[in-house]
């Protein structure tokens, strides 16, 4: 059975860091592309960043909003992906999804959300001024 669960959100000030992890169960996180995803209510899931499968060399791309501040990677031990964020923003504010994608999809460049499959439950990041 397919399961993504995140955990590391929280509350921090502008200009902090937070590191989240999305432990992954029934399947090799590096057989797929994987992506980070955020929502604020009222809006669409804004995709963050995203990794490619293993066979494709694992490359990253990242929204433009995040790039140079966010990091997306993997403990393959672990089975688990991350996205360290640093230099924090209160526009970062956001509930966190991360995402599988299925079916033989790639991630050559960010993909949108009806790309993927399959989503965890989310963590709320909450970056105040």
């Amino acid at each position: 059975q397919v399961q993504l669960v995140e955990s590391g959100g929280g509350s921090v000030q502008a200009g902090g860091s937070l590191r989240l992890s999305c432990a992954a169960s029934g399947f090799s996180y590096t057989d797929r592309c994987m992506g980070w995803f955020r929502q604020v209510p009222g809006k669409e899931r804004e995709g963050v960043a995203v990794i490619d499968r293993g066979d494709r060399g694992g490359s990253t791309n990242y929204a433009d909003s995040v790039k140079g501040r966010f990091t997306i990677s993997g403990d393959n031990a672990k089975n688990t992906l991350y996205l360290e964020m640093n230099s924090l923003k209160p526009e970062d504010t956001a509930m966190y999804y991360c995402a599988a994608r299925w079916s033989g999809g790639y991630c050559d460049r960010m993909r949108p959300a009806a790309a993927f499959d399959y989503w965890g439950q989310g963590t709320q990041v909450t970056v105040s001024a």
